[in-house]
Parts: C-alpha cells; structure tokens; sequence
C-alpha cells in the first residue's frame, strides 16, 4: 500500500536538503578554510544523507523500500557525534585539543555504527501495516546510537563549558554561549525524536530528526552574524541565491512551450546578473567596514600608548613644579610664583586630559577594571568639597553641601572611578559659574543614593543637554570659557556610572540660570550583572 505523508513534511525535508547542500558548495568555494569550515562542510555532506534518506523513507511505496531507506538514515548520523566534537574544539577557535584515545575512541565506534548500520542489529525491519502506516522494528544494538549520541554531546558541552571558563574575550565568550544554547537544544530535540522517543514506540517521530539541527545552525549563525566571523553576510546572501537560483533552475527545466522556457531563461539570466551585483556589494561593504575597524583599532592604540607616554613626564613636572613652588629650591620672588602658578595650572589640565584619554583607550578596549568596595557617599563628597573649595573662593563663589537628615548607608562603589566623576563636575561647575556658587546635596530615592550638583553658572539650552555626554561634545559656554577643553570628561563619567549600574543626567532652565547635575547609584551593585565586560576586583572592607 502506498504510504499516505503530509506535503508540508516532504517539503520542508527537500528544503533542508538544498539549505545543507547550497551551504555545502559555498563553504567549499570558500578561499580561506579554516577547522571550523571543513568540518562543518562534512557535517553538511552528514546530514544531507540523513534529510534525503528520511524524505524517501516517507515517499517509500514498498516494504523493501521503507526498510533500506530507514537503513541509510543512519548513515549520516554515525559521524555526527565525533564530528560535532571536533566542531566544538573549533569553534570559535581552535583552542581546544581532543585527547588521542578519546578521539580515536569515537572515530572507530563511528565506523562501526557505518558498518552495522545496514544490518538487523539496527534496524531489524520495516514495514507498512494493514493501514498503510509504517513500523519499525529497531535491533538489539540500537541503543548503541543513543550512548553513542549522549556521550559526545556530553562531552561537547564539556569542551564549551571549560573554553567559557578559560576564555578573557567577551566576543569569544558570547560566541560560545549561542553555541552552547543551539547544540543544547539541536540535542535533546535529536535525541529524544530519534532515539529515546522510538524506543518507547514512537518510531514515526524520527522524521522530525534533521529539523532539530536548525537549531544549532540558527544560534551559531547568529553568534557568527553578531560578531563578524567567517564573513557570514557574505555566505547568508550567496546560500539566498544559490537556493532562489536552484528554484529558477528546476522551474525552467518543468517548463513546457518555447515562449515560456525563453521567458524563464531571461528571467534566469537577469537573476544571475542582479545577484552578482548584490554579492558584490556586500563584499564591498564588509571591506570597508573591516578598514574602519582596523582603523578604529589603530586610533585606539595610539591613544593608549600616547597616554602612557605622556603621562609619566607630566607627574614628573608636576611634582618639580610642585616642590618650587612649595619653595624646596629656595624662596620664589612674587614675580615668579605667578607665572609657575600658571604652568602648574596648565600642566594639572594636561594631566587630566591624559587621564580622560587613557580611560577613553581602556573603555573601548574593555580593559578597564572596576574595584567596588564598600564607602560613604557622605565622606566621598565631604573630601571633593574640601579639595575644591580653595578654587571656588578664589573666584568669589560658595561652596557648600547639604547632607540628608538620616546617615546614607555605605555602598559598593569603585572609589577612585566615582571620585573622578564627581571632582570633574565640581571642577566644571567652578569654571562656569561667575557669581554665586555650587551646592552639593545627596539624599536616598527608593533604591538608589542620590548626588545633586547645583550651580548659579552660565546653564545649557536644551540642545546642548541633549549632546552633553557624547564624546568630544562640549556646551557653548565650555567652548568660550575654557577653550582648552576636549569634551571627554563627561562622556568617561557617564560611562563610569554605568558601569555602576546607576544612572546621570544634567538639567537646566536655560542661559544663565545654572545647571543640575544628578548622579544616581544602587545601594546593592549586583557584581553578576557587570562581570564579562570589565576585569573586576572586589575589595574587603577595613574593619
């Protein structure tokens, strides 16, 4: 009796098969092979038998048909264990060695599922009942395949976990995650529809086996995708038309008449030349963003060398500066003091422009490290106000902080980073402000402890908050007050915060009528939700 299947099943089975065999041609064009490439062109070769053996499994219209082609779907699966091993030792690189006797264990089990594949320990029959649905019979040896799948599997998570753990990249790290999730789920999917499920008497579910993998090939293209790797937006746009191509192709050869044919091949033709064109600029784009990218990292270690470089010298003039003035080489005429006051002035500004430009090189190379450690807000702000009021009297302003009725609880904070932040907005607020002065209050909203930096100064329009903390952005009233500025202070301080998890933002009622700055931070910092992205170093209160 002929077997009665649904078209979808069928359908989606030839799908998968030109999906596996346009990714098969296009990693095999590819100029430069990597592990990763050739074995995941075998693993396309693997379950390409597999897809194809189960779509004639389903079109089969004899017993003998039915059984030799549930035979041949374990062809392709024999080799999948071992070769998803060496996938994972990889991918993303190949960072990872296999044990000898481990991988020559599984090599020669795969060769023997191969051979006993085709015989009853397997498969011991298959047949189409009275109904004309079809049964299996599985072999005394069929519970090998499962062990067979179980174990590799295992150990390839085993292999991801230990690169996970090993691994100082966040790229690399986030690459195997995906991974991990897609073999996860492409597993037990497989497994259970293919193995565990059938013996328990549920063979028909096995059909469903090659739909797991889309799975695994989801997430990794995905991990591939997001980060660049293998020139994925080159090999997604030429498997799209490689499998519309094929579409045109078997449509043309279906054809009948010489006015459709001639139509179908214009068609095809045109297809092949806008597609060309497509591939082509996407090699295009990928080129030069791989430029910009290259470009992007020089900038960036420049800087950070340059910073290096520059900062060792500037401590150096600072300390002798420091030592004149103080009058460690002798007493210093009136007329003298003023000018070094100047230079010592300028070379602080330096100092700080060189820091600002070192956190910049490290915040874009994600290797900057953040040190929490539990402090009082109070006692951190107390220090900036003392640091800083000899400037704002200098200028004839006020300088005062208002702290809140009930003591703040001590908080997790980097110490050095949030001291910077709050001694940059002081600082500016001193510079920018001609009469009046600058008011510190902190107080606790819900969840969080709160840092209001007000002052009397020159404000902001509201075009100019909405740029303030983007970086080498400065206000009006920066560019004419203090041209020496480079706009990189707030842009690092908006990014130290949010290393904190907290949040800062700036208010103004317009020209002339001051600013407010606000800092908020979480009084409990969860370390889990910032670990991957910084190097982080906890700190043990002094008692």
């Amino acid at each position: 009796m002929v077997l009665q299947t649904l078209g979808i099943s069928n359908t989606v089975l030839l799908l998968l098969a030109v999906f596996y065999l346009t990714l098969l041609i296009l990693l095999l064009t590819r100029q430069n092979r990597s592990e990763a490439v050739i074995v995941f062109s075998i693993i396309s070769v693997c379950l390409i038998l597999w897809t194809l053996a189960i779509f004639f499994s389903n079109i089969s219209q004899t017993d003998q048909q039915l059984l030799l082609s549930t035979r041949l779907a374990f062809v392709g699966p024999s080799f999948l264990g071992i070769l998803f091993l060496y996938f994972v030792s990889y991918f993303p690189k190949a960072n990872y060695k296999l044990h000898p006797y481990i991988k020559y264990f599984f090599i020669v089990l795969s060769f023997i599922l191969l051979s006993l594949s085709s015989t009853s320990l397997i498969v011991k029959n298959a047949f189409f009942d009275e109904l004309g649905k079809s049964v299996y019979v599985y072999g005394k040896l069929y519970p090998l395949f499962f062990l067979y799948f179980l174990t590799t599997f295992t150990y390839s998570f085993f292999i991801l976990i230990r690169k996970y753990r090993f691994s100082k990249d966040l790229i690399e790290k986030l690459q195997i995650k995906y991974l991990f999730i897609g073999l996860l789920l492409s597993s037990v999917f497989g497994i259970a529809t293919n193995l565990f499920l059938p013996m328990l008497g549920y063979s028909e579910l096995g059909k469903f086996g090659p739909i797991s993998i889309i799975f695994l090939f989801s997430f990794t293209t995905y991990a591939i995708t997001k980060h660049h790797l293998m020139n994925i937006r080159v090999i997604a746009t030429e498997l799209l038309v490689g499998i519309v191509g094929i579409i045109l192709l078997i449509d043309l050869l279906s054809s009948k008449g010489l006015s459709a044919i001639a139509l179908k091949v214009g068609i095809l033709v045109a297809f092949g030349y806008l597609s060309y064109l497509l591939i082509k600029s996407v090699y295009l784009e990928i080129q030069r963003r791989e430029e910009i990218e290259k470009i992007d990292r020089a900038k960036s270690e420049f800087i950070s060398i340059t910073s290096h470089q520059l900062r060792t010298p500037l401590t150096a003039v600072k300390g002798y500066i420091s030592m004149i003035l103080e009058g460690t080489y002798g007493q210093l005429a009136e007329k003298q003091a003023k000018p070094l006051e100047n230079v010592y002035q300028s070379n602080e500004r330096l100092i700080r422009l060189v820091n600002d430009l070192l956190n910049l090189s490290r915040l874009d190379a994600g290797k900057i490290e953040f040190s929490p450690e539990l402090t009082s807000l109070e006692e951190m702000v107390s220090g900036v106000v003392e640091e800083l009021i000899i400037n704002a009297e200098k200028k004839g302003l006020y300088m005062k902080m208002e702290k809140p009725t009930r003591p703040l609880p001590k908080i997790m904070v980097d110490k050095d980073k949030l001291r910077q932040v709050i001694l940059n907005i002081v600082d500016n607020a001193i510079k920018y402000t001609k009469d009046g002065g600058i008011t510190l209050k902190l107080k606790r909203v819900d969840d969080s402890e709160e840092i209001k930096i007000i002052d009397t100064g020159e404000g902001m329009t509201e075009k100019e908050l909405k740029s303030l903390f983007q970086m080498f952005s400065r206000a009006t009233a920066g560019t004419q007050l203090h041209a020496e500025g480079a706009g990189l202070g707030l842009y690092v301080a908006r990014q130290f915060i949010e290393m904190h998890k907290g949040k800062i933002w700036a208010e103004s009622k317009g020209k002339g009528r001051g600013s407010t700055f606000t800092i908020q931070l979480p009084i409990k910092l969860d370390l889990e939700l910032i670990k991957g992205k910084n190097k982080i170093i906890t700190k043990v209160p002094n008692k």
